[in-house]
């Protein structure tokens, strides 16, 4: 079938931090080297709650970039993007809204809780109703197959593989499918044709996700059968038809550990960030005055580090030998809370440098960015209209 291929996008809504780094970008650089990935800016989704303040996401697009940059995202390895500039985002979700039911979108889980969360802002807009929808067709235009995400955003990928289960069940149907599918059959060769029949009885009469796995895998392998064969052979197999849209999978990463200055998950609206490529002054501030174990009142008073938030940078900056130095040092009052943070500070610096040293050229010479942008632009709108031509195709609106 389809190339395996990761997609994965980041609203631009202010400076990115630590949070961001460890959470999002470490991931996608480890990502690159493994898979062909695409990369976007999600300004369009920025607008579903900040669509009264533009000028923030103007404003955070080319310093976001750079920081993606600085993280070690490789243009030459990723794709990367802007979403606002490839209109094929729109169209297909346009489309999709077309046969998605309301109740879907209002059973998102996210989609009542970032209502109670942002209850300061008017969110009784299309937009923001509408945004899983729109995250659904930014994966669907690329086909793409894994979508990184965190446990608690499953269910927006389970959302995006029913938006195409949905289309394909409604305009996957080519006139023939079935005689086309099954003269597709007799090329897998006397046995395998054989073995597939039966694999697709057992789950499309038994519902044996076995067989299905297996089947797929088989499909997988098929060296001699053409491309649009193997979209057929796929829907025969899946009871649904030709394969138009692709069907995801989250790509489960691990939760972020970074915390905040104060312990809390880093985040802006608690002010307890600290930003990427921060000033070397301002980042040794904030460190040397977190806050600490509020039982060690004195120098000589015994600290507890899993009560500290100093413990928690330790985890993700420090080797094993300085872990076990400042546990050690805390728990007995043989080290300061400004000795316990030194470690920590020398790690952050360290991190930032190299971040720094990569944005450099970005930030000398803007042009360069923007040269990266257009050409990722441009890669991306290759893949988005050969899916939009097929997808317009099956909808019948490819007039001449």
């Amino acid at each position: 079938m389809y190339a395996e291929r990761v997609l994965s996008g980041m609203r631009p809504t202010g400076r990115l931090h630590l949070g961001h780094y460890h959470g999002v970008l470490k991931n996608w650089v480890k990502l690159q080297e493994s898979y062909p990935c695409l990369f976007f800016v999600a300004d369009w989704h920025a607008l579903t709650t900040a669509y009264d303040s533009p000028e923030v996401i103007a404003d955070s697009v080319w310093d976001m970039l750079i920081d993606w940059l600085a993280a070690g995202v490789d243009p030459e390895k990723a794709t990367i993007f802007i979403q606002s500039r490839v209109p094929e985002h729109a169209e297909l979700h346009l489309l999709l809204s077309m046969i998605t039911p309301v109740g879907w979108l209002e059973r998102v889980p996210t989609y009542k809780d970032q209502q109670l969360k942002l209850a300061h802002k008017d969110l009784a807009t299309y937009g923001f109703l509408g945004y899983p929808l729109l995250m659904s067709a930014d994966i669907l235009l690329y086909r793409a197959d894994k979508v990184p995400v965190g446990e608690d955003q499953v269910p927006h990928v389970e959302f995006t593989r029913e938006a195409a289960r949905r289309f394909n069940h409604m305009f996957g149907r080519e006139p023939g499918f079935e005689d086309k599918a099954r003269e597709a059959v007799k090329k897998l060769g006397g046995k395998n044709s054989k073995l597939f029949e039966e694999l697709r009885k057992r789950f499309q009469q038994e519902g044996d996700g076995a067989a299905l796995e297996q089947a797929r895998t088989m499909l997988n392998e098929a060296k001699s059968v053409s491309h649009v064969d193997l979209e057929r052979l796929h829907g025969y197999l899946e009871g649904s038809g030709k394969m138009i849209l692709v069907e995801p999978g989250a790509l489960l990463t691990e939760a972020a550990r970074m915390p905040g200055l104060d312990g809390q998950k880093m985040s802006k609206s608690y002010g307890n960030t600290v930003f990427l490529r921060e000033d070397k002054d301002s980042i040794v501030k904030k460190i040397r005055t977190m806050q600490t174990d509020p039982a060690r009142v004195r120098r000589s008073d015994p600290g507890d580090p899993e009560k500290c938030p100093v413990w928690q940078f330790h985890q993700i900056y420090s080797d094993e030998s300085t872990r076990k130095w400042a546990q050690e040092g805390c728990r007995s009052a043989g080290i300061g809370c400004l000795e316990c943070k030194q470690p920590v500070i020398d790690g952050v610096l360290a991190e930032q440098a190299v971040m720094c040293e990569r944005a450099k050229p970005y930030e000398e010479d803007p042009a360069l960015l923007r040269r990266i942008v257009a050409e990722g632009d441009d890669r991306a709108r290759v893949l988005a209209r050969e899916t939009m031509r097929d997808v317009r195709e099956a909808m019948g609106l490819s007039y001449r």
